[in-house]
């Protein structure tokens, strides 16, 4: 047994281990190599307020404008208030966050009323997870394990259900089952507390900025096991993914509409004024819908994001990574426009956590993209996710480490893995079919645009699909291709039953049928398993 078992590595988990290894055992466990995460592919940054002409109560005041009336507010003072404290511990871990004549580099993303985004050039997730695995790789309290996926979190009642016992309640984290993906062999790993900091599901849709890696496996597997889910409608678009054959899920930093870009049509048309005041820098949900009717206005492939108002030099220094990438596709910033398109990239809802990132199942805790705090509401403030995952991976390790100390191990046996009468697949093509096919029918279906129709639509196919896939799971062995299509289909299930639970428009959630808001809308979308 464990003391902490945390599944991912994006900045909530190897946060979250560096700070429990103070307090036990920690067996920290990535699915791919450890510095693959959701977080290492963030460009913008991470919202604090740094700057003396900023303010905590602007940056509250901007959260919950961009949360379109469903923010938490006590999470979101929580998490602003305590932002700066948990920047300085970043810096103290080695981050290094660009700085311009001697003071960090403050940028302005959509949304923000002010300058307020600590970066690292363009590539803050990746400089983040640097430094934080420097520190993880040194502690001898921390068992890094590459290549190990979670297939299901173990918890009192799933075991109960398995024995013919009553739940009970409250039910309690007992571990969790483990595949490893060379061996493809399936153990038990028993904990005390889990912590699912496992990303977003992206890769449910068709076009995404996530890495392959986005297949909402915490979200799913908190659902298996009881936990309560939470707005799930509330899919954040980006707008602009780079539109490239060559570039697969590319993202072009909302920095550079905040550095003055203008989105523009095939015909040179800045149209973002026609849809809202702040024009480029209207939050996100505005300008990915806006976007989204243009295309479909016109019948376009793209529109474009024209730079050209600052100079190559500016460019390379301020968007180096971008500046390169689209170099290398034969896009010159500095004399021509970017087409892009938006694409699925962040997941407002997932596990519902209380303010100290405890689910509903006692010391299972989530963090980061996977968790709905409340901080995000119908949609998030651009570089508020960064700072959402530090700020709740502190407190969660406060709550956890305190029930080390004060509840007794407990003698309980988690039975090993029952592969049953499962043997080896000869045919991955049935499980990259079904996937394939679970992505275009919820980028059609359940997309930026929505309607009750599609909406059943999808409902009917995820249906099947999930028999199929049930079917699948229990007749051949388990390899991590199949663990992870299981999961999207949950997730698209999810999504698509909390969309036709809002019978309005709010936030991410926009729907044709309900084109307005509704007061009576005025609440989360929570889903709860009934055994």
């Amino acid at each position: 047994m464990t003391d902490f078992l945390v599944l991912g590595t994006g900045v909530a988990g190897l946060l979250f281990a560096l700070r429990a290894a103070k307090q036990g055992r920690v067996r920290l466990i990535t699915k791919t190599r450890r510095a693959e995460s959701n977080t290492a592919y963030a460009q913008g940054g991470i919202a604090a307020v740094w700057s003396p002409d900023d303010s905590a109560e602007d940056h509250i005041r901007d959260t919950l404008i961009a949360g379109a009336g469903l923010c938490r507010p006590d999470a979101v003072e929580q998490t602003v208030r305590e932002a700066p404290e948990r920047i300085r511990e970043l810096i103290e871990l080695g981050v290094a966050f660009s700085r311009a004549g001697g003071e960090y580099s403050l940028h302005r993303e959509g949304g923000h009323s002010a300058r307020r985004i600590l970066h690292a050039d363009d590539l803050t997730g990746a400089e983040i997870v640097r430094a934080l695995l420097v520190a993880v790789e040194a502690d001898p309290n921390i068992e890094l394990v590459e290549d190990v996926i979670a297939v299901d979190i173990v918890t009192e009642n799933s075991l109960a259900r398995r024995r013919g016992r009553p739940p009970v309640e409250p039910d309690r984290v007992l571990g969790a089952y483990l595949l490893d993906v060379a061996t493809g062999q399936v153990r038990a790993e028993q904990a005390r507390v889990v912590a699912l900091c496992t990303g977003g599901a992206g890769k449910v849709y068709l076009y995404t900025s996530n890495p392959d890696i986005a297949s909402g496996d915490g979200v799913a597997m908190a659902w298996r096991a009881g936990a309560r889910i939470a707005n799930m409608e509330f899919v954040q678009f980006h707008p602009t993914v780079l539109f490239h054959p060559h570039a697969k899920s590319f993202l072009i930093s909302e920095a550079l509409r905040g550095e003055g870009g203008i989105l523009r049509l095939s015909t040179g048309e800045a149209f973002m004024k026609r849809y809202d005041e702040r024009a480029e820098l209207a939050p996100r949900d505005i300008v990915a819908r806006a976007i989204d009717a243009e295309l479909k206005r016109r019948g376009d492939d793209s529109v474009f994001l024209d730079m050209t108002h600052l100079s190559r030099p500016e460019l390379d220094r301020k968007f180096p990574n971008i500046y390169r990438r689209c170099q290398e596709l034969g896009i010159d910033m500095a004399s021509q426009p970017i087409p892009v398109v938006p694409a699925a990239h962040y997941f407002c809802g997932g596990v519902q956590t209380d303010l100290q990132g405890e689910s509903s199942i006692h010391n299972l805790f989530a963090i980061g993209e996977c968790a709905s705090t409340g901080v995000h509401g119908a949609n998030r403030l651009a570089s508020n996710s960064l700072l959402e995952a530090v700020v709740f991976a502190d407190h969660a390790v406060r709550v956890a480490a305190e029930r080390l100390r004060s509840e007794p191990p407990g003698e309980v046996n988690v039975p090993d893995w029952d592969h049953g009468r499962a043997v080896d697949s000869d045919e991955q093509v049935v499980i990259t079919q079904t996937w394939d096919e679970v992505r275009r029918f919820m980028w059609n279906y359940v997309g930026i645009v929505r309607t009750n129709r599609r909406l059943l639509r999808a409902r009917a196919r995820v249906a099947l699909v999930k028999d199929e896939i049930r079917d699948y799971y229990w007749d051949f062995r388990l390899t991590a291709p199949l663990v992870e299509l299981r999961n999207l289909a949950t997730v698209a299930e999810l999504v698509v039953e909390s969309a036709l639970r809002r019978h309005e428009s709010r936030g991410l959630h926009y729907s044709l049928d309900y084109p307005g808001p509704d007061l009576r809308g005025v609440h989360d979308t929570v889903l709860s398993r009934r055994w």
